[in-house]
């Protein structure tokens, strides 16, 4: 029975290896039968149409150049029996035959020409047979689509005519990776060095980055004195926010963790789980979970989707409820948003909350950040500081008008600078800002009610601020090189080493014994208590050399040249890292066995806890 048809309904998966198989027999037929041909001819009455080609079987389809027509292969002429004979040898003439003989030579002549005529129709059926054949295949290769092949003897002109074999061709060479577009100009080099990172103070926000489960059997808040953060490695910088920490990595990765609510952190922390009330399990101790929402509470990488491959990070501050990352070529990206006094403002003109890392456009080749609680500064390469965010206690150096409160929002230049100063360095206070110029000198603006500023003019008024930068006088008889502020009060250290602070005084703040203020330098309350320290004073009683200071919203630090830190201050929830909740009224050593024997190089600061960071141990 011939073969069934393939339905045309047959996916090509199933045609394949029909069609596949139906070629190979094709190709190794060397005799097709009469009977072949008249099931043939039989399949072509019966079959319908083909099926228009779909991109499937064009797939399994033979190749075009087969589908020509190759002139049939030439036959190879079967030996006549009958062709011309050589002649044979004269023979030596032989006796004459008797009648016998002769009679028996004659039956054998007759018996010789019988096998040959027998032989001779024979060849001659071969012969049609095989055009017969040719003929078949011809008609096959119409039914079938597939090119004829025929075996036959290979001859000596088939050798001949034989093309010489080509030679390889040699591979083609790797095409060279398309250059990637710059991304700008590099002005700015990224932090290299490695600290171990120590924190400490309340953490119910998860701004210690601890996790929310028990480690080797300690609660991730309420962290008393300096531990060890087991959740990071390889930082190299770290910017305190508010309630939230960002950090920027060896690797070129920046992580975040503490409060999410206006998108601080940069990427998503969804969290199905809910907060538990941290006080009601305080008691507990079989419990591990403090119910904080762990992708808050621990440091994740942000999302880096709409950030170009290839950034370079080199610097992250962060504010209140924002944070802004600095990269090699003087760009600036930024992401959450910025609160006023009547609360959220939005991140841009355009944007409430964003909360993924978005380039600040209208800004370029920037060399510096720094962030108060609500605002940020930017200094480019050609000394012009920019300042955007909420602006209502001056700190934008600019008047804002009343019906376009988001114009704040837009990075604007502050103006030339007094003195014809060159800014070597910003640093901000919660609502007040400064620069440190190439010579020492510090410049001031923003609010000033508690003098913060360290200028006299609009100290113990209420709202008091200083709307344009001005030089600080108060300290020009000091070479200034690092400055801090925290909400109400600032602090500095010199290039002698020395500690210099000022500005509210009520949860000592400022360091100094209380004993030590006078009516020159001094602001007192109706009920007659220091209140405010107006003018800059030296802090005394510090063994070493300060070389960095650093501001919480009322607690302070300060690291001497051979890496011990002081901290004093509000410690009501361990911020001081003293171990106590009681104010720290004077710089006070910071001793516990976690940093006993460690080089601080970095303290930071936020509402209620505080950062460390130390060299590896070697």
């Amino acid at each position: 029975m011939p073969p069934k048809k393939a339905a045309a309904t047959q996916t090509a998966k199933e045609n394949a290896p029909a069609a596949k198989t139906a070629t190979k027999k094709t190709k190794t037929t060397t005799t097709v039968t009469k009977k072949t041909t008249a099931k043939v001819a039989k399949k072509d009455e019966e079959e319908p149409k083909a099926a228009p080609k779909t991109a499937a079987t064009k797939k399994t389809a033979a190749p075009k150049a087969a589908a020509k027509k190759a002139p049939a292969p030439k036959k190879t002429a079967a030996p006549k029996a009958a062709a011309k004979k050589a002649p044979a040898p004269k023979k030596a003439a032989a006796p004459k035959k008797t009648a016998a003989a002769k009679k028996a030579a004659a039956a054998a002549k007759d018996d010789s020409d019988k096998e040959n005529s027998v032989a001779g129709a024979k060849r001659k059926r071969e012969e049609d047979e095989e055009e017969e054949e040719q003929e078949e295949l011809a008609d096959e290769k119409q039914v079938n689509g597939t090119r004829p092949m025929v075996k036959r003897a290979k001859t000596d002109e088939d050798e001949a005519a034989k093309p010489a074999p080509k030679k390889a061709k040699a591979a083609p060479k790797p095409k060279p990776e398309p250059k990637k577009k710059p991304l700008g100009k590099v002005i700015n080099e990224a932090p290299t060095k490695v600290m171990d990172i120590f924190v400490f103070g309340e953490g119910t926000s998860g701004e210690l980055g601890l996790g929310s489960l028990k480690y080797d059997g300690k609660k991730p808040i309420d962290v008393k004195r300096p531990r060890i953060n087991h959740n990071l490695s390889g930082i190299v910088q770290v910017a305190c926010g508010g309630m939230h920490v960002a950090a920027l990595t060896k690797d070129n990765k920046i992580l975040t963790w503490g409060v999410n609510d206006q998108g601080a952190l940069g990427r998503d922390t969804t969290w199905d789980g809910g907060l538990r009330d941290a006080d009601a399990e305080s008691d507990s101790e079989d419990e591990d979970d403090t119910g904080l929402n762990p992708k808050e509470s621990t440091p994740g990488e942000i999302d880096t989707t709409d950030v170009p491959e290839g950034t370079v990070w080199v610097q992250v501050v962060a504010s209140d409820s924002a944070t802004f990352a600095l990269t090699a070529t003087g760009q600036v990206y930024g992401w959450g948003t910025f609160r006023s006094n009547e609360g959220i403002l939005g991140f841009t003109r355009n944007v409430l909350i964003q909360k993924t890392p978005a380039l600040i456009t209208q800004l370029s080749k920037i060399k510096q950040l720094a962030v108060g609680s609500n605002h940020v500064l930017a200094l480019d390469e050609k000394n012009k500081v920019f300042a955007w965010g909420a602006g209502q206690q001056a700190q934008l150096a600019r008047r804002l008008l009343e019906r376009d409160e988001n114009g704040a929002l837009f990075p604007a230049s502050i103006g030339t600078l007094p003195g014809r100063a060159k800014a070597a360095k910003l640093a901000c206070g919660s609502y007040h800002c400064f620069i440190i110029d190439t010579k020492g000198r510090v410049i001031g603006w923003g609010l000033n009610n508690y003098a913060e500023l360290g200028i006299e003019a609009e100290a113990g008024t209420d709202g008091g601020f200083i709307l344009k930068p001005q030089l600080v006088d108060s300290l020009k008889e000091h070479n200034i090189v690092d400055i801090a502020g925290g909400e109400h009060h600032s602090l500095a250290t010199n290039d002698k080493g020395e500690l210099l602070t000022w500005g509210r005084i009520d949860g000592h703040q400022v360091g100094h014994p209380s004993g030590s203020f006078t009516e020159e330098n001094t602001i007192f309350d109706e009920k007659d208590k220091p209140r405010i320290l107006v003018q800059p004073a030296v802090v005394p009683d510090i063994e070493g050399k300060i070389v960095h200071v650093a501001a919480g919203t009322d607690h302070s630090f300060a690291i001497t040249e051979d890496g011990k830190v002081y901290s004093w201050g509000f410690s009501a929830n361990y911020q001081t890292g003293q171990g106590t909740t009681d104010d720290i009224e004077t710089p006070t050593l910071i001793d516990n066995s976690a940093i006993r024997d460690r080089k601080i190089i970095f303290a930071g600061a936020g509402g209620q806890y505080s950062i460390l960071g130390a060299e590896p141990k070697e």
